[in-house]
């Protein structure tokens, strides 16, 4: 029996990342209907948290030393995991799964136009019309103006930009910091935050079934970190990102079992012209990233 490529193997984990991500979802969905945002949240940081502290003793990872700038970038990052995660979640809460998550499938563009805009990264008229189009997409998936638009798809725009603002600090922490220490920082902001949401609500008792949700989504969160860790150290990126968007392939599918929501056709529409537009725009900074090291190792 042939044993299966490393790139075979990075795009299956990606691919289980994405459900476990998807799962976790699903139960957040299913309990905040009956429980606060802050206690759910909190209960499921502290679990998660922990996990995530098992899981870098388990990989021998330390505390850095870090410098000035990566300690400041890393609040940068922590309080936009706060925000994203307010905002998705709240999102969540009053959106179809599947829509939502057709929204975040834009972050390989908001990337390559932070980057652009803020960064300065060389980005040519490929991208930039990917950018566009994938933007076109976006609007036929909220539909401004129409009577399907509300809140909350403000909302989960938002929570894309924080996402976006949290991918684009990552870009600049140093790479000596490991990247578990970074998510936990990041999951310890979140678990503050929500207990000071908390503060402000009143806990609600709860039944063996919202118990068993908030442990069900704590799981799936930690198995989703767990198994992107493992993807870092397996097959080539430009090959395992683009399975990233089996995350809306779940979505779509838990969205219409679990909740009965089906998107419309426009919205069906907008998703896939984001998926391409977005894999376009990793595979094009995938040649671009090969062209410069065969540049620099001509140079050399």
């Amino acid at each position: 029996m042939q044993a299966i490529s490393e790139n075979t193997r990075g795009a299956l984990l990606m691919t289980l990342s994405m459900a476990a991500f998807t799962l976790n979802d699903t139960c957040f969905k299913l309990v905040g209907k009956t429980l606060p945002l802050g206690q759910v949240l909190f209960l499921r940081g502290v679990m998660a948290s922990l996990f995530l502290l098992l899981l870098a003793r388990f990989f021998g990872v330390r505390w850095p030393n870090l410098s000035r700038k990566d300690t400041m970038l890393i609040a940068v990052r922590s309080f936009a995991e706060v925000g994203a995660a307010f905002f998705f979640l709240t999102a969540l809460m009053n959106m179809p799964l599947a829509n939502l998550t057709a929204l975040l499938q834009m972050l390989p563009l908001t990337v390559t136009l932070g980057s652009a805009l803020f960064f300065r990264e060389a980005v040519g008229w490929r991208r930039w019309g990917a950018i566009v189009v994938g933007f076109c997409g976006m609007l036929l998936i909220v539909k401004p103006g129409a009577e399907g638009f509300n809140l909350f798809s403000v909302y989960g725009l938002i929570a894309v930009a924080f996402v976006t603002l949290r991918d684009l600090t990552v870009r600049r922490i140093s790479a000596s910091v490991p990247s578990l220490f970074v998510t936990i920082a990041a999951s310890a902001s979140v678990t503050v935050f929500a207990g000071l949401l908390g503060v402000q609500e009143d806990w609600l008792a709860m039944s063996g079934r919202e118990w068993a949700l908030i442990v069900a989504t704590a799981a799936f969160i930690c198995v989703g970190y767990f198994l992107s860790v493992l993807v870092m150290r397996v097959g080539e990126v430009s090959h395992v990102a683009p399975f990233r968007y089996t995350g809306l392939v779940w979505a779509l599918i838990l969205g219409f079992v679990v909740f009965g929501d089906w998107p419309g056709n426009l919205t069906l529409i907008g998703a896939a012209i984001i998926v391409a537009t977005g894999v376009f725009t990793m595979w094009r900074e995938a040649q671009v990233r090969r062209r410069l090291r065969k540049i620099q190792a001509a140079g050399l």
